[in-house]
């Protein structure tokens, strides 16, 4: 089966939605996976994304913080919403599309300005992410496309 996947860094979907709803509108991907969607999932747009016929929608969010969404026109199973580091961060949502392919999105950790693990605790946090993936990516068996 072919379907296009588009990603995007939205920085607040709610703040960027006329500007999701012209792109879904010219180019018209069937999934569209956002990061850093800055709501929570009881206020995320789904209204606007239904209306454009993305009726399937697995979102893990975080009020002004992090999240992440997938939307499709395609039906969405299994859906999981990892906590990677254990600090409740909305930063993963799996889900699998039709023909069994895995789709994961994630928005990893940006780790500060000082890349040294002993004096920066933001970046130590993305390398324990990174570790993290590293090991669950280790244990993948189904086809699996990652984005973020």
């Amino acid at each position: 089966m072919k379907f296009r996947i588009a990603t995007w860094n939205i920085n607040s979907v709610r703040a960027r939605i006329a500007i999701v709803e012209q792109f879904l509108q010219t180019y018209r991907p069937d999934v569209l996976c956002l990061q850093e969607t800055k709501v929570s999932d009881d206020l995320f747009p789904a209204k606007a994304f239904k209306k454009l016929g993305y009726n399937h929608i697995a979102a893990k969010g975080q009020k002004s913080h992090h999240g992440v969404a997938t939307i499709s026109k395609f039906p969405l199973e299994s859906i999981e919403r990892l906590d990677w580091c254990g600090k409740g961060d909305a930063r993963h949502v799996g889900v699998a599309l039709p023909g069994g392919v895995r789709l994961e999105n994630f928005y990893v950790p940006a780790g500060g300005d000082v890349p040294d693990a002993g004096a920066n605790e933001k970046f130590a946090h993305k390398l324990q992410f990174f570790d993290e993936m590293i090991g669950w990516s280790d244990r993948i068996s189904a086809p699996s496309i990652l984005v973020g």
